[in-house]
């Protein structure tokens, strides 16, 4: 069964074609063989050497709302190396935030968006690139801000190579949470911390376990709040295109920390 973009706000889905092959970009083509062995590279080093890393990648989405300011993290080294090399090679550049629930996430990334027209279904591009291997961390959840890998209804729970989401979600109390959290999947519980979190900030958290987060927004959810508030079809589809183009740029972690009050763990 293929999740579609209009079946429920349950899922962040996508239809997707069962094909997989390699992964495309307009000037790369990007094997996952080497993204595992990136990962596994990652694990194979002495967290000694790792602690050594005085400095990230920070991705800047542009939008005509407004900036949004994003870290990757470092316990999904397969989304994380997917994320930026698309990144860097441009592949975001104009593309459209075509899925926006208020209360709930912005969703874009299709390349299929670029030259789309007015009023066209979106959501179904990127499914001739491999997948991505599910990279479920105890300590990444779906707090408001947090970039997650979309995906369809593999059993996997293999990420979309292309499209992605970022939460807005809602404010919940603690008996309200606790049926949340039952959505979630597995034995997962949250921790304090988390919990706090989307009691204050908010968030989605039948969402944990069942999508990989790989990033946070650290800077501009205003501006997320506005684009999750446009004025929308019947598909979610914003009325009005709203375009994206991405940087990446490596600053040392301390200089993050100081301008967008960002801790690193």
């Amino acid at each position: 069964m293929i999740i579609s973009p209009l079946v429920t706000v349950s899922y962040v889905g996508y239809k997707i074609e069962k094909r997989v092959i390699s992964i495309h970009t307009m000037k790369t083509r990007i094997h996952l063989s080497t993204l595992l062995a990136i990962a596994m590279l990652s694990v194979a080093l002495p967290a000694v050497s790792q602690k050594k890393s005085k400095k990230a990648e920070v991705v800047t989405i542009h939008t005509s709302f407004g900036d949004m300011t994003a870290i990757l993290h470092e316990q999904t080294p397969l989304h994380k190396a997917n994320f930026l090399r698309l990144a860097k090679d441009h592949f975001y550049d104009s593309l459209l935030f075509h899925r926006i629930i208020e209360n709930f996430m912005i969703q874009g990334g299709d390349p299929a968006s670029k030259n789309a027209k007015a009023g066209e279904r979106l959501g179904g591009g990127g499914g001739n690139m491999e997948r991505i291997p599910a990279e479920f961390h105890p300590d990444l959840f779906h707090k408001k801000g947090a970039l997650a890998a979309a995906r369809d209804n593999n059993p996997e729970k293999k990420s979309s190579a292309c499209q992605f989401y970022i939460v807005q979600g809602k404010v919940y109390n603690d008996a309200e949470l606790d049926v949340q959290l039952k959505r979630a999947t597995g034995t997962r519980q949250a921790t304090p911390i988390q919990r706090e979190a989307y009691k204050s900030v908010g968030g989605t958290p039948h969402l944990d376990g069942n999508y990989t987060v790989f990033g946070q927004v650290i800077s501009g959810l205003a501006v997320l709040d506005s684009i999750a508030r446009q004025p929308k079809d019947r598909t979610d589809r914003p009325l009005k295109d709203i375009r994206m183009s991405m940087k990446v740029e490596k600053m040392k972690k301390k200089k993050i920390a100081k301008r967008y009050g960002y801790r690193f763990e």
